[in-house]
């Protein structure tokens, strides 16, 4: 008989753990073929298309478009292998032979092997665009995101299910709640099903000591939302006998916090969230400092116009700053590097995979241009070009975003001179560039108009002291000032 497999949002890498679907790219009913991209999806960090590792007919697609999930929620079902007596699928669909001995694609949480023979059974599932399964409890099955893939709150009557899952089709069987004796998503006994599907309703049950067994879902099929904890909680809080308290209790989207008149309430999610978590732990463990000067970037814009005079590819002005980097990180290794907390230990770096600031509609992106010190201007001039074309259209991978050891910040596209950047944790260091405009300067003792630039080098003061930021941040200046600088390490 035909077996349905449930496909699960994989670990796309790099700590991420929940991703929101953009664009669904199957319908439910279509034939898709092994690694077929199903679901567009946006994390923290890119847009990425996830393929299926199954092969078979979609019979029953999980959220709808703008819906965040957990890595390890259902995406899709598919049923692959022919029934038994060869008919079609229910509804009419010939049914595609077996293709389930894995996928050729490599993310973590799936791919490459068989699918495991673990079997259990549950109700099956129905076949409308953005079904969803009944649980007790519940009107989805919960993703599963605790150690082992078992979802917190369950016991042992419910079996952790890795992506490959077999469910059989049509089976009369149902699939198990809590079990009693069991705890809930708030740590306590319970005596039943408690109807919560998202982690954090229970994380925020937990933190406010709330038990989710007195809490009536206002969901569907009495499902808890966030807003029921919140309601509870204001509830709780409010003091007794204050006229209109109740009246405050008014059911909100799950997700979003009650706002007072005339605010707005912009949720920290996505790439603003990944960026405002960054930021905030490179505040908290980076002890940083800033210096910076003022160079003469008459010479650098010269030896552009005349390296772009001679044919070829055009050298762009971050590309000739990036390769100043480069070989002023080869003089001063310490600022590519890292601390390990833990070891207590400065952990220098050989590769420089230089990053770089990219603002997006999506927001502030940090693209990494890898081995950036093996490569000539016209080559990170290429790449610079490729990356920045990718941040624009959504299409950076999650590799394209993270491994970088040093950034350059080159802020002056926004009009302004200087900046006193954060650090790009775990990083040790950030060269900024200000705007490039004439000003009055001295040259040769007399006084000219000059195209001057403030440059500002961000550091972890535990990496090295002023003396080691001041000798790179002044290399970077001398470069700019006289690229023929630069030819002593070429």
């Amino acid at each position: 008989m035909a077996q349905v497999l449930e496909f699960k949002l994989p670990d796309l890498g790099e700590g991420l753990t929940e991703a929101e679907i953009v664009r669904w790219l199957v319908q439910v009913g279509d034939v898709v073929a092994v690694d077929q991209p199903v679901v567009e999806v946006e994390t923290a960090k890119a847009m990425v298309e996830v393929p299926c590792p199954y092969g078979g007919v979609v019979t029953a697609r999980y959220g709808d478009e703008g819906t965040e999930l957990p890595v390890g929620a259902p995406l899709l079902t598919v049923a692959v292998g022919a029934p038994a007596s060869g008919a079609p699928l229910a509804d009419g669909t010939p049914a595609p032979e077996g293709d389930a001995e894995g996928s050729g694609n490599v993310l973590v949480g799936y791919g490459t092997q068989a699918a495991p023979a673990r079997r259990r059974r549950v109700r099956p599932p129905e076949t409308g665009a953005g079904a969803v399964r009944p649980a007790p409890g519940g009107p989805h099955s919960a993703a599963p995101t605790g150690p082992g893939g078992a979802h917190p709150g369950t016991g042992a009557a419910r079996a952790a299910s890795a992506p490959g899952t077999l469910v059989s089709a049509g089976a009369p069987g149902t699939a198990t709640g809590t079990a009693p004796g069991t705890v809930d998503g708030a740590g306590r006994g319970t005596d039943g099903p408690v109807p919560v599907i998202s982690p954090l309703v229970r994380r925020l049950a937990r933190e406010n000591g709330l038990d989710l067994r007195d809490l009536a879902g206002s969901g569907p099929e009495g499902l808890i939302l966030r807003a029921d904890v919140e309601r509870a909680l204001r509830s709780a809080a409010a003091p007794a006998g204050v006229p209109g308290a109740a009246a405050q209790d008014t059911p909100l989207p799950e997700g979003r916090a009650a706002a007072a008149p005339g605010v707005t309430r912009v949720p920290l999610k996505g790439v603003r969230g990944a960026v405002a978590d960054k930021l905030s732990r490179s505040r908290r463990e980076i002890p940083d400092a800033t210096c910076w000067v003022d160079a003469d970037a008459t010479e650098l814009m010269r030896a552009r116009t005349a390296m772009n005079a001679a044919g070829g590819p055009k050298i762009s002005l971050i590309a000739l700053l990036a390769r100043i980097c480069t070989a002023a990180l080869a003089r001063y290794p310490e600022l590519n590097s890292t601390v390990d907390t833990e070891a207590r230990e400065i952990v220098r770096l050989d590769a420089v995979h230089l990053g770089f600031a990219a603002q997006t509609e999506r927001g502030l992106v940090v693209p990494v241009v890898k081995d950036a010190h093996a490569r000539g201007a016209e080559s990170l001039g290429a790449e610079f070009a490729r990356l920045t074309e990718s941040a624009r259209t959504g299409t950076l991978t999650p590799a394209e975003l993270t491994g970088g050891t040093f950034t350059l910040n080159n802020y002056g596209v926004f009009g302004v001179d200087g900046s006193t950047p954060i650090v790009n944790h775990p990083e040790a260091a950030m060269l900024g560039v200000g705007r490039i405009i004439p000003k009055p300067w001295v040259h040769e003792g007399e006084l000219a108009v000059r195209q001057v630039v403030q440059l500002s080098l961000t550091f972890d003061h535990r990496v090295c002291d002023g003396g080691t930021a001041g000798g790179f941040l002044r290399y970077v200046a001398d470069c700019v000032e006289q690229p023929a600088v630069l030819l002593r390490t070429l």
